[in-house]
């Protein structure tokens, strides 16, 4: 096994465990807000922010772990009808783009977005926590999908030389 793939392997368990963690958290906070409602008779503001904030972190996360093990959805219909050698290149373009995507968007914008709402001292409704900190989960996972990109083309493109060879 390759540094790379000690790497991504290390990574991908990472971010595993750090989405089990917030998905526990998730169910915890949910099941806190209805034993609080119906059993209490009370109903705390915060469980329902901190769930939609749970719920981002999970999404964004769960999109960069997926694309690292290549299984987002994707349509393979005209794929599947390339040659072995067209479908190599096709791969590459996809992760150049995916890459293009991730740096442009996740990483580029959303620094943008977090300078902007950590400048301008934006809180959350209930928590009162910086919008900055929840909005900081896209450029890190931007990065890390970027990361996956950077890897998956280089086992592209070391299979491409070995059936050369």
């Amino acid at each position: 096994m390759t540094r790379s793939e000690l790497i991504f392997n290390k990574v991908s368990r990472i971010l595993e465990w750090i989405m089990i963690v917030i998905f526990a958290l998730l169910v915890l906070d949910v099941l806190f807000q209805v034993f609080s409602r119906y059993l209490l008779g009370t109903s705390f503001t915060w469980t329902e922010e901190f769930a939609r904030f749970a719920l981002i972190w999970m999404t964004i996360l769960g999109a960069a772990y997926l694309n690292g093990k290549k299984e987002h959805l994707s349509m393979d219909f005209l794929y599947q009808k390339f040659s072995k050698a067209n479908q190599k290149k096709a791969s590459i373009l996809i992760e150049v783009l995916i890459f293009l995507f991730a740096l442009i968007v996740m990483v580029i914008g959303g620094l943008n977005l977090v300078y902007t709402t950590l400048h301008l001292e934006q809180l959350s409704g209930t928590l009162r926590i910086p919008l900055g900190y929840v909005y900081a989960i896209m450029p890190f996972s931007g990065f890390l999908i970027m990361c996956f990109s950077v890897y998956h083309i280089s086992n592209i493109y070391n299979n491409k030389k070995e059936n050369q060879s």
